[in-house]
């Protein structure tokens, strides 16, 4: 396996669970005292949607499976882990906090994968993606600070 497709595997699954948790978190948050909020989180929803179609479009243009699920470790470590149990509350805090931590853990997997050795059309993408992950990830620290 190439390291494109590995990389790729592993932020699909990252970019699935960011998806899968910021639409959780804004549908907890669409009917709170911070609604405001529920947009700004199904925007970043959407924007992780994208990222992983995009990886998948490219992998699919290079004869790689990309879209198909990522190891048992990575599913233990995820760090969109801790959403679900913010999202048995009602607290808005304590569901920006954790999307905090999986924005993280995603920064975290992006600058993993610009240690690889990636071509440079699948390198491109991933620090276009890198950027816009990490400015997604100041984006809900900033709502969570103001909380």
């Amino acid at each position: 396996m190439s390291d494109d497709e590995k990389v790729a595997k592993d932020l699909v699954e990252t970019l699935k669970d960011g998806e899968r948790g910021f639409a959780s978190a804004a549908e907890k948050l669409r009917d709170s005292d911070r609604a405001e909020w529920a947009t700004t989180l199904q925007r970043l929803s959407e924007q992780r949607a994208g990222f992983h179609r995009e990886i998948v479009e490219m992998g699919h243009d290079y004869g790689d499976d990309v879209d198909e699920s990522g190891s048992v470790a990575a599913t233990l470590h995820r760090g969109w882990i801790s959403l679900k149990d913010a999202l048995t509350g009602d607290d808005a805090g304590s569901v920006l906090g954790a999307a905090v931590t999986g924005e993280d853990h995603a920064v975290s997997e992006y600058e993993k994968a610009e240690k690889a050795d990636l071509s440079d059309g699948f390198r491109a993408v991933v620090t276009r993606q890198h950027a816009a992950i990490v400015a997604a990830r100041d984006e809900v620290k900033a709502l969570h600070v103001a909380d």
